[in-house]
């Protein structure tokens, strides 16, 4: 049967790891290495870094952070933001990724996920597809190019089709929120897909992980919940194995 993960999903940004509140409002979490450390020891099952300041800024990704993070992370690690080519996937990999997470360009030519899979293989290529609720329709949004008149289970289907081997799905209007996650958003993709989905953006208790699963994510991913409430990851992969949905290495 599928385990079910629990992912923590942050922001490189100013060589700190930060959340945002919808996209924006940036809370520092703290340093790169001592904050995958902290990861280390919390049980949880692998860890999303996503650099907007490379995304944003056309930067090249800071691969010297990643090998910092790579070394004190015993768990797979994807990374994404500002991955435009073939090289910077080596790149990145190199510096100690497992998977890389891809956004802009794959909205710009699906033949580069085609590409990355052939290369890399189907379980390396992530996408990440960001969501915005608009006049009661669930559209695409990109942090450069804003609202897309694209549905999302669409794209998803798309990039499923040209070899992503999983789907980062975030609700923008819930990142940060600690209202719970998107649940209607996520029940457009149930048994959709034959790829994980995983669900970004809104937990704030362990429940919300519970309806996100019974919805139809296959793991669930936040930041919030993780370093400024008082929960831990165990107290949500109990609060999931009390309702019978399994997890991985609970204690």
């Amino acid at each position: 049967m599928l385990k079910h993960r629990v992912i923590p999903c942050v922001l490189l940004k100013d060589w700190q790891l930060v959340k945002s509140i919808g996209f924006s409002s940036f809370r520092t979490i703290g340093h790169p290495t001592s904050t995958a450390r902290i990861y280390n020891a919390r049980n949880v099952d692998e860890l999303i870094v996503l650099d907007i300041d490379a995304s944003l800024n056309d930067q090249e990704i800071n691969t010297e952070i990643i090998t910092d993070i790579a070394n004190e992370c015993f768990m797979p690690l994807t990374i994404g933001g500002g991955i435009n080519s073939i090289e910077d996937i080596y790149k990145v990999l190199n510096a100690g990724a497992d998977k890389i997470s891809i956004n802009t360009k794959a909205l710009e030519d699906l033949n580069f996920i085609k590409e990355a899979s052939s290369l890399f293989g189907s379980q390396c290529i992530v996408c990440s597809i960001d969501v915005k609720k608009v006049d009661d329709k669930y559209m695409v949004f990109n942090k450069k190019r804003g609202i897309l008149d694209l549905d999302p289970l669409v794209l998803a289907r798309e990039y499923q089709e040209h070899g992503a081997g999983e789907i980062l799905l975030t609700s923008v209007d819930n990142e940060g929120s600690t209202n719970g996650y998107d649940i209607e958003l996520i029940k457009l993709f149930k048994d959709e897909l034959d790829i994980p989905v995983i669900l970004n953006g809104g937990m704030g208790k362990p429940e919300d992980a519970v309806k996100a699963i019974q919805s139809g994510a296959d793991a669930v991913a936040a930041a919030y919940i993780f370093h400024f409430s008082r929960y831990t990851p165990n107290d949500i992969k109990n609060e999931l194995s009390k309702n019978g949905i399994q997890v991985r290495n609970n204690l």
